[in-house]
């Protein structure tokens, strides 16, 4: 199984041809290019630059021996607010091209979920149908799969997490179900499945082999979105692994813990980055062996 990470912390301190540079170091098969700062009006990936550079991105990896497996859009996909609605779908447009010049097979783009969920649960259900229906031309254009993802939210009144958008396995199942595959699967963000009430576990049983084609490993206490390693939370490893293998998962192992990163000096980040991927290869190593031993 391939192992892949992101490249947000790492690009954040230094550059995102350094990330990739360390993360190839550390024994990456692969990398998840994190495209958040293009909320940003100066971003290089904002600028008439942005192919060039994503080109130059490309041979750096190429010459490190690493491939770009998945990306991760600009976030969130929406607010209440029109004119930062206007600017983030072409945004969200132009990183899908990015990732596919990278050589992603498929990048993951959020929910809509900007309204208080339980109020208005068929709303964002339409609004989400019409949002990723109007990113299908640009995934036959750039041949790149989107990804949802399981969301939550902060409840606005009270400090307590609530769902959102794909929180429940039921949903999220409805919503894939009612786009066509060939441009659409789910990445199951295992940390916040627990952050609503709902196990990875049985997560990963519903959406089953065909839809689950993507993977954010994190782990967390079940009350903070704390996106560390795996083994320093409460999450249940042997239970993801067990349910990663009986439905024969055939995607790639990907962490997004960068907060195991984030209080390092920068001198430690490589050594970080090897243990964060040894952990990783561990975990796959786990799924493979169960299912093996089922054959």
């Amino acid at each position: 199984m391939i192992i892949s990470t992101q490249t947000d912390i790492l690009a954040q301190r230094f550059s995102q041809e350094e990330a990739i540079r360390i993360l190839a170091g550390a024994g990456y098969d692969a990398y998840d290019i994190s495209l958040f700062s293009m909320l940003r009006d100066d971003d290089i990936f904002n600028s008439d630059a942005y192919l060039d550079y994503t080109k130059m991105l490309k041979s750096v990896a190429d010459e490190c021996g690493i491939v770009c497996n998945q990306a991760h859009a600009p976030f969130p996909s929406s607010k209440n607010d029109d004119a930062y609605n206007a600017v983030i779908f072409p945004r969200i447009v132009r990183s899908m091209e990015i990732a596919a010049t990278l050589g992603a097979k498929q990048i993951i783009v959020h929910p809509v979920h900007h309204l208080h969920y339980p109020e208005h649960v068929q709303t964002l259900r339409e609004m989400n149908h019409r949002f990723y229906t109007a990113l299908q031309p640009y995934c036959e254009k750039f041949g790149i799969r989107v990804a949802l993802e399981n969301m939550f939210r902060g409840d606005p009144h009270r400090n307590v997490i609530i769902n959102s958008a794909c929180s429940t396995p039921e949903e999220f199942c409805e919503y894939l179900d009612a786009l066509p595959a060939e441009h659409f699967t789910a990445c199951l963000d295992i940390g916040h499945c627990g952050l609503v009430g709902q196990t990875a576990a049985h997560f990963i049983r519903r959406l089953g082999h065909n839809r689950l084609g993507a993977l954010h490993v994190h782990d967390n206490d079940y009350n903070r979105d704390m996106h560390t390693m795996p083994f320093m939370g409460a999450l249940d490893w042997n239970a993801i692994t067990d349910a990663l293998a009986e439905i024969r998962y055939k995607g790639e192992f990907t962490l997004e813990a960068d907060n195991f990163l984030a209080k390092l000096p920068n001198e430690l980040l490589p050594q970080a980055c090897a243990l964060m991927c040894q952990t990783a290869r561990y975990l796959a190593n786990q799924v493979e062996e169960k299912i093996n031993a089922t054959v």
